[in-house]
């Protein structure tokens, strides 16, 4: 039985999916660039479409700061990696906070630790899906 409540599940798949690709070739050890490079050059032979490195402008009147996402994919998800040992909530924190100013619905945030790859998906939930 598909779950209906679940916010973009073949793509978010998908995404998860390239990236376990990624670690299984590549392994333990690398820095965060690397990893994304070579996401990058995954989510091309994957036929996804994404931006990289998407500016994300902080405003209260006038501009007051800037993110810098990792990846947007599809448009619809935004993707944040990090190499961490362990995932903390400030990390899960700085991925809603993207999402808000962005105003997307969900961020997936993939860490690659000694054991493989693990990730989190997070939900904005001031952002309603629009169904076309």
């Amino acid at each position: 039985m598909k779950n209906e409540h679940v916010v973009f599940p073949e793509l978010s798949y998908k995404i998860i999916g390239v990236a376990f690709t990624v670690f299984n070739k590549l392994g333990w050890g690398l820095k965060e660039k690397e990893y994304q490079k070579a996401l990058a050059l995954e989510f091309k032979n994957s036929y996804l479409h994404f931006d990289e490195q998407v500016f994300i402008p902080i405003t209260y009147n006038t501009r007051i700061g800037n993110y810098y996402a990792d990846f947007i994919i599809e448009g619809k998800v935004l993707l944040e990696l990090k190499v961490v040992h362990k995932l903390g909530y400030s990390q899960i924190k700085q991925v809603l906070g993207y999402l808000k100013i962005a105003g997307i619905k969900l961020g997936i945030l993939i860490y690659f630790t000694k054991e493989g790859v693990k990730y989190r998906r997070v939900l904005n939930s001031e952002v309603s899906i629009r169904i076309i």
